[in-house]
């Protein structure tokens, strides 16, 4: 037959078939996953082998024969070759400037004990400037092999440090976040002596005879960051912004390389979020940025209502939450109880946040629509957290479905528990700091105390709470792997487990790291599950993290992460 008969006959053909009342093939995808397993997280579909989008929105889930029809010449096709496929992890409860400035300061997370912390301090002087500003983050004194001597309450003291950087000011903060060590130049710049008081929700340690130790604990610790800050007071707004444009794209890339899709980012200043609107306004921010606003009460009462923003510049930032700080961390001793530490029996830890102060913050949110979120890690912190968001709520019976939220929620009282469900309050908790801090858990607040309370994950979902997961980045890995394998296991390094009743079941963990983060958010109807509908957000990792033996779990890679349809990072 000639080509154009062949031509005329097929047109025909396609003409009758018209009418013949089967489905029209679908408009191509843009991209298409298929021959994987995909786990949607979406109890009408939970599982499926391809899924097909369109620009940034999912618009196909199924088998390959289904997903096949969405195939088009210019359809970008990953064969998954049965790799797993979830939705977009959801960082719950981050710091992004922190997890980009860790990229820059010395790290600390893997010092072995205070000498180590010493001699890395003493390379860095060597290639530093003088009078240079030396920072560091990550260390902890409780995850040691040895302890420093001498020490206070368990703490070092700056004397070796202060020799090892005798002319550059020297500050390394606490692995929690809530404390900072100084050198002696760091301390006199600071202005710190003998006669320096406590500030409000704060402790400057000193030692017996009443000189400074170099650890500031709680509000104690923006002594050191005024004159940091009074050292860079000569800074152009030009070097500030450059600056914190490095931040932001080191913290991008580091967090889009190991699966995250959306962060919700706990407090960050209005300036920060000006600079974070121009990097998603020219698209250089590839994941979605969730802000909580943390800053000083003037200005949140002057500038709240125009900063709220949801799902702007395509989706990638929403800003309409608050954060508070209640109380301090375990372990450097600053999470605020309702009885004295067993270790420390003088001491309930700090209210580094007046409650007056707290309940003023819940009255903007309401004012202003924002989320109320309140870092409350200590039993009288959540308790007190618990009675504010009560009382607020009752001023606006109206109001049926607020989502306000405890960052943390790490030590309850057993009465507290049940108030999350009753209430409606978010637990935003991170799963790796419970095997993280396990080792001094039972120190601080004793057995009965931690058995009753301590990272209650499974007793909080039985109060009908909603419980998210995170890893508090910087002050724990964003890595998501390490994170699941924490939460599913509650599996320390001697191979022992804490309170392992409390642990979740795998659908549990990848649900509060996906679903329940979005709800955290009042983003479930556009992220956390893949459904016909919703944003194209997608990992894919080398293992099946839902059935492979429990210590695979660490073992397992992300190979791609797709924000909004477009492949971001693709190990090689």
């Amino acid at each position: 037959m000639r080509q154009g008969a062949r031509r005329t006959s097929s047109l025909i053909l396609a003409l009758a078939c018209a009418g013949c009342g089967g489905p029209p093939r679908p408009e191509p995808a843009t991209l298409v996953l298929h021959k994987g397993k995909i786990v949607t997280v979406d109890d009408k579909k939970p599982e499926a082998q391809a899924l097909a989008a369109r620009g940034d929105t999912l618009v196909a889930v199924g088998t390959n024969e289904e997903i096949a029809a969405y195939i088009g010449p210019n359809t970008s096709v990953v064969d998954l070759a049965g790799r797993l496929v979830v939705p977009g992890f959801i960082e719950g409860h981050g710091h992004f400037t922190g997890v980009g400035q860790a990229r820059i300061n010395l790290n600390l997370t893997s010092v072995k004990n205070w000498d180590e912390v010493v001699e890395l301090v003493k390379a860095a002087v060597a290639k530093a400037k003088p009078g240079e500003w030396i920072l560091g983050r990550g260390w902890h004194q409780s995850k040691w092999d040895k302890a420093p001597v001498p020490a206070v309450e368990g703490f070092p003291v700056h004397a070796s440090l202060s020799a090892a950087s005798p002319d550059n000011p020297v500050v390394l903060e606490h692995a929690s976040g809530h404390a900072a060590f100084g050198n002696a130049k760091a301390m006199a710049a600071a202005g710190v002596t003998r006669k320096t008081p406590n500030p409000p929700g704060g402790d400057v340690l000193k030692d017996a005879k009443g000189e400074p130790t170099g650890l500031f604990r709680e509000t104690a610790a923006e002594l050191l960051d005024d004159a940091y800050a009074k050292a860079r007071a000569g800074m152009t707004a030009e070097a500030r912004e450059a600056e914190l444009r490095r931040i932001l794209q080191l913290a991008d890339e580091e967090v889009v390389a190991k699966g995250i899709t959306s962060f919700q980012d706990a407090g960050t200043r209005f300036d920060t979020i000006d600079v974070m609107k121009k990097v998603a306004s020219e698209g250089k921010l590839g994941v979605r940025l969730w802000v909580m606003v943390n800053d000083t009460p003037e200005k949140m009462a002057q500038m709240l209502a125009s900063y709220r923003v949801v799902d702007a510049y395509g989706k990638h930032l929403t800003v309409r939450a608050i954060k508070q700080v209640l109380d301090g961390a375990l372990g450097s001793r600053g999470a605020w109880l309702l009885e004295p530490y067993a270790d420390m029996p003088g001491s309930s830890g700090l209210n580094t946040t007046p409650v007056p102060a707290v309940e003023e913050a819940a009255r903007l949110a309401l004012a202003n629509d924002y989320q109320l979120c309140v870092h409350a890690i200590g039993e009288r912190a959540n308790r007190e957290t618990l009675n504010i968001f009560e009382a607020a709520y009752k001023t606006r019976p109206d109001k049926k479905d607020m989502r306000w939220r405890v960052e943390h929620a790490q030590h309850l009282a057993a009465s507290d528990i049940p108030r999350f469900g009753q209430l409606g309050v978010i637990a935003s908790m991170q799963g790796i700091h419970c095997t993280s801090d396990a080792i001094f858990v039972p120190a601080r607040l004793g057995d009965k105390r931690s058995a009753e309370g301590a990272y209650v994950w499974q007793k909080l979902m039985k109060s009908g709470a909603i419980v998210s997961n995170g890893t508090d980045a910087p002050v724990e890995d964003v890595e998501p792997i390490a994170n699941f394998y924490a939460t599913v296991t509650r599996k320390l390094k001697d191979g022992s487990t804490f309170y392992p009743d409390q642990r979740m079941s795998r659908p549990e963990a990848l649900k509060s790291y996906t679903w329940n983060a979005a709800y955290a958010a009042f983003e479930e109807g556009s992220k956390g599950s893949l459904s016909a509908g919703k944003l194209a957000d997608i990992t894919v990792l080398s293992k099946d993290i839902m059935v492979v033996p429990e210590d695979d779990i660490r073992s397992a890679r992300v190979d791609y992460t797709i924000v909004g349809g477009k492949v971001l990072y693709e190990r090689k």
